[in-house]
């Protein structure tokens, strides 16, 4: 069993599932991004048969704070395996990926493991050290949305569209520009946000694999959300909503309320929000996103830094 790190799409060889997080696909679209480099470590056996895949994206950043320019790395879920996930494999790539990028690169991150123990091992010996986390996802294949939400969360939203607010898929340049704008001044304020470049979500929309959808009213975008479909299910990976501007009309439910059914609509299994942040007590985020009728899973998110000091020191304090 050997791993190899590709670099380039083309020369990969063909692999396995329709994970779009571990896709060639996905790679293709990094490499044609701005501020993007990705490393895809793929684990073959002595007969050159794919075993396993892991996708991890380099992202060069802007920030606030020193240091003022960075580069960090996210791997998004266990990645993709011809078998059950393994942790033999798992341990094979990450420790691959790590090797390659960890002396040029300020962290690492990876998030979205199916299962909270799957990696612990792998990723401790590595030098990860896991931050307690938190998942919500919404069943859509059981019962309608409907049957799901908070009663006084759907009163709101109803009486909100009675007055005219409505969400609707962008369909064209000038409503792609309004998202974007929204966007953008949404998460300029949070330092770990990371927002990439247009080109990406327009490249990921031609291919069908994300939608974008806005919410407005009287002809100003008051909220928007980025879903993006893979193995059936929906991923809401960003969202931003005039909701301090617009209270009344509680923008950023109506936003979720009709990603939600449109998700739905789609035939998606489930929706998944992907950045529900740190399982505070309380945690307004958390506790509006569970009054659609969603499910809290407790999980991990793993970093690694190559400030070896920090890194001890964040390994000790987060020890199990």
């Amino acid at each position: 069993m050997k791993v190899t790190i590709y670099t380039d799409a083309d020369t990969l060889p063909a692999l396995n599932g329709d994970n779009f997080f571990h896709s060639k696909e996905l790679m293709a679209l990094c490499l044609q991004t701005p501020r993007h480099k990705p490393y895809m470590a793929v684990a073959t056996d002595d007969e050159g048969r794919v075993c396993g895949q892991l996708l991890a994206i380099e992202r060069y950043r802007h920030a606030w704070l020193p240091p003022f320019l960075h580069r960090h790395v996210r791997i998004m879920g266990e990645g993709v395996y011809a078998d059950e996930p393994s942790n033999m494999l798992f341990s094979m790539m990450i420790h691959a990926l790590t090797r390659r990028l960890q002396g040029h690169v300020l962290y690492m991150e990876v998030s979205n493991l199916s299962q909270k123990m799957f990696g612990y091992a792998p990723l401790r010996a590595e030098g990860y050290f896991p931050v307690r986390w938190m998942k919500v996802h919404n069943s859509l294949h059981s019962r309608p949305p409907e049957e799901r939400i908070n009663e006084r969360q759907l009163q709101r939203i109803e009486s909100a569209m009675q007055r005219g607010i409505e969400t609707h898929e962008v369909k064209n340049d000038e409503e792609f520009c309004s998202f974007s704008r929204l966007l953008r001044r949404h998460n300029w304020l949070k330092p770990r946000r990371f927002m990439p470049d247009d080109s990406l979500f327009r490249s990921m929309m031609e291919t069908g694999r994300c939608k974008i959808y806005i919410t407005t009213y009287k002809g100003i975008t008051v909220g928007c959300s980025v879903v993006v479909y893979s193995e059936g299910d929906a991923y809401l990976l960003y969202s931003a909503s005039r909701r301090k501007s617009f209270a009344t009309l509680h923008p950023n439910a109506v936003t979720f309320w009709n990603t939600i059914r449109y998700c739905h609509q789609e035939g998606c299994q489930h929706i998944r929000f992907m950045d529900v942040e740190l399982p505070y007590q309380r945690n307004p985020y958390r506790e509006f996103i569970l009054s659609f009728g969603g499910k809290e899973v407790s999980t991990y998110r793993w970093f690694h830094t190559r400030l070896k000091l920090i890194n001890k020191l964040a390994s000790w304090l987060w020890r199990e």
